[in-house]
Parts: C-alpha cells; structure tokens; sequence
C-alpha cells in the first residue's frame, strides 16, 4: 500500500521532472515572494505573468520570421523578459507622472500588454503556434529538460542577487526613507528587484503556467509570513512550504488523477489555512483566545474610580453596584491584583500606590468632561452621564481638553481637578 502511494510514483521519469522542476521554482518564488508582499506588490506578480504573453508571441514571431525557428525556447524567453521589464517600466511611468496610483496603473498596464499579445497571436495565427490554454494553466507533468535548465539559471540568478543585496533589500522594504538617507540607490534596487520578480515569472510560467506561479509566489510567503517576524527566518520557511506544495500537490495529483498546477495549487492553499487556524502568534485560534482573556478597558478605569471614590476597602458587592458592565468582573479584579493596582483583604479591595494614580488620570479625564459639557450648554441632570461615559478617551483627547479650556482647577461640582 505504502509502496504503490508514496514509492511507484517516484520511480516515474515525468514525475521526477515535475518534483525537481516544481522545487526550484517553489524555492526561489518563495523567497522572492516573501519580498512581494511586505512591499504590497502581490498584484504585481499576476500582472508580469499575464503580460508574458505578449513577449512570447512577440519572441516566437521574430525567431520564426527571421530565423525559421519554431518555438524556439531562448527567443521566447528573451521576449518574455523584455515584455515584463516593459511592463514594469510602463507601470512605475504612469504612476510617477500621473494622479493614477501604483495599484491602478499595474491594473491598467497588464491588461493593455495581455491584449496586445492576445491580439498579436490571433493576427500572426499562421506563423505563431501558442497552445494559451497551456501558457495560462502549465503542465508541470510535461516539464522538458530545457525546463528544468532554464529555471536552474533564472533561480541561481535571482537567489544570488537577493544573497549579495539582502540588507539593502531589507532596509529599502521596510524603511524606504532610512535607506535613501544613508544613500542607498532606492530606487535602483526597486527595479533591480522587479527585474528579479520578471526573471522567476518569465523562466516558471512555460514549465508551470501563468496561474501556479502567481500561486507560489504569494501563497508560501504568505504561510510563512503568519509563523515569522523576522525576514530570513521567513523566507526559509516560505522556500520550506513551497517545496511542501510541490511534493503533496504532485501526490495529490497522482493520487486522484487530476491536474497537476491545479493540485499543487489546492494544497498550497490548504496548507495556508491550516497554519492561519493554528499559528501560535497569529492564528484564528491564538487570536479567539487573546480575545477571550482581553478585559475592556473600560471595565479597568470603572473599578479603579469606584474604589478611588468609597475612599477605603470596598467590598466587591459596592464595585459590582457602580461598574457599568459587570461581564468579566471576577477575571479583571484578578488581573488588576496580578498586575499590581489593587490589593485584597478581608474588607475589600483598595489601590496600590500604581492604582491610585491610574484611577487619579480617569477622575481628572471625569471633571474635565464634566467642566466642558457645562461650557456648551449641556443640561445639568445630563452632565455626569455623559462625562462617565466620555472618561475612557483618555490620553491626547484630555490633554487637549484641559488646554481648550485654559487649565481649570474645579469641576462644576466643586471638585478639583489635579
């Protein structure tokens, strides 16, 4: 049983392809990819795949034309690249001259390039021979040596780039400005990494289509980016679970007879979710239960204030009476006692020296509402509802308040305001 599952599908030539081929494109999409989307430029990758299409018409009708070559495989490449690096080029113009942002601009650009070549194809139909149902879904079962070669050298290309200019590439993404004031070319490394991006689309899309390679380079980085704080650690982990794609997507695929971009692309996805519901940091699961244990603030300052306010141990029947949502209660007294704000004795609760001056900045945010609401002309009865309710926005909004208002030092009840 283990053996016809796991063993027989390894002793296939096609199937050796597939996995060697789909493992060099998954690790340096990976690790690229991880690059793509701490930039935002995942719409990026689909764009460049789709508009290959015009370079490769455009390389195989000139090979054809001049040189009598059919599907001449460096021509093609070469076109494809000059048509992603035009891409780009057109996309970073547009949205540097004009009001039309990045986004748009790529949205814009893809689209008139994937028309160009779609058009190209048709009207050249006797001369160019381009399967786009093919170009557009791959055929990792089919990969050819050329394959395998040219992704070889795109993929040592592209991973040598990102080694050497690791740290510049790292301070340009997350701190553009930082790198442009300690005078690092950023924008030469912007292009120089769309050039990379260009090289892992143009030497995939031929051996595994236009929809897989999008697929490996955002899905990984993305997996990864949920386990990761850290830009090595992620792009190792990324190149880890696009290697995971390939090796179960190609088993899935032999197992239920399927196509092989398609099942390598269902387990890729498959495996994003598992780690988005059981990531220990940034799961659904770790974050139902950060939400779980999470005690309102307001919940806080109610208590603080209403010790603060009976002016001696208050026993928990008198908190429960003047906190407004008692949902929790039991859980917030435990954790503001583990936290060190209130201490418990027989009598009841009473502040620490910490707590007394939490609860002295809600009482100070409490009579300043209270001084402003009566500035405008609210209604007296209404005054300290309002105020309660208004406490919470602590901070700036009080410091600004207290400004506005030219430093009072009592409240409309007489209270002063420290």
């Amino acid at each position: 049983m283990i053996h016809e599952l796991f063993l027989a599908p390894l002793a296939e030539t096609y199937f050796q392809k597939a996995l060697i081929g789909g493992s060099i494109v998954a690790v340096v999409a990976g690790v690229v990819g991880c690059l793509v989307i701490l930039r935002r430029m995942a719409f990026l990758g689909d764009a460049l795949s789709h508009a290959m299409i015009a370079g490769v018409a455009g390389g195989y009708l000139v090979m054809k034309m001049l040189f009598g070559l059919e599907a001449h495989a460096p021509g093609m490449l070469f076109g494809s690249l000059l048509a992603a690096i035009t891409t780009v080029a057109l996309i970073s113009f547009v949205s540097r001259i004009s009001r039309v942002k990045e986004d748009t601009a790529i949205g814009i650009m893809y689209t008139g390039v994937f028309a160009l070549g779609v058009v190209a194809v048709s009207i050249f139909r006797h001369y160019i021979h381009i399967d786009l149902m093919h170009f557009i879904m791959g055929d990792v079962l089919g990969v050819a040596d050329s394959d395998l070669w040219v992704s070889a050298v795109a993929g040592a290309v592209v991973l040598s780039v990102l080694i050497l200019f690791f740290r510049h590439f790292q301070l340009a993404t997350f701190d553009p400005v930082m790198a442009a004031s300690i005078g690092l070319p950023v924008l030469l490394l912007d292009y120089l990494f769309t050039t990379c991006v260009s090289l892992v689309v143009v030497s995939a899309v031929s051996m595994v289509g236009v929809i897989l390679v999008v697929g490996l380079l955002i899905t990984p980085a993305a997996t990864a980016y949920l386990l990761s704080d850290r830009l090595d650690r992620m792009m190792m982990l990324a190149a880890l679970f696009g290697v995971t794609s390939v090796v179960g997507g190609l088993y899935l695929c032999v197992w239920l007879d399927s196509a092989g971009g398609g099942a390598i692309m269902l387990f890729c996805t498959l495996q994003f979710l598992v780690v988005l519901v059981l990531a220990p940091k940034y799961g659904l699961i770790a974050r139902w239960l950060r939400l779980r244990s999470l005690i309102p603030q307001q919940v806080v300052e109610d208590i603080l204030t209403t010790i603060l306010r009976y002016g001696k141990p208050t026993p928990l029947a008198i908190i429960r009476t003047y906190v407004e949502s008692t949902r929790g209660l039991q859980k917030a007294l435990l954790r503001m006692e583990r936290d060190g704000l209130l201490l418990r004795s027989a009598e009841g609760y009473r502040l620490s020296e910490a707590g007394e001056k939490e609860a002295g900045k809600v009482l100070r945010a409490h009579r300043l509402w209270e001084t402003y609401l009566e500035a405008i002309g609210t209604p007296a009865e209404e005054v300290h509802a309002t105020a309660h309710h208004l406490e919470h926005l602590g901070g700036e909004a009080v410091d600004y308040l207290d400004e506005k208002l030219g430093n009072p030092e009592v409240s409309p009840h007489g209270k002063t305001i420290s």
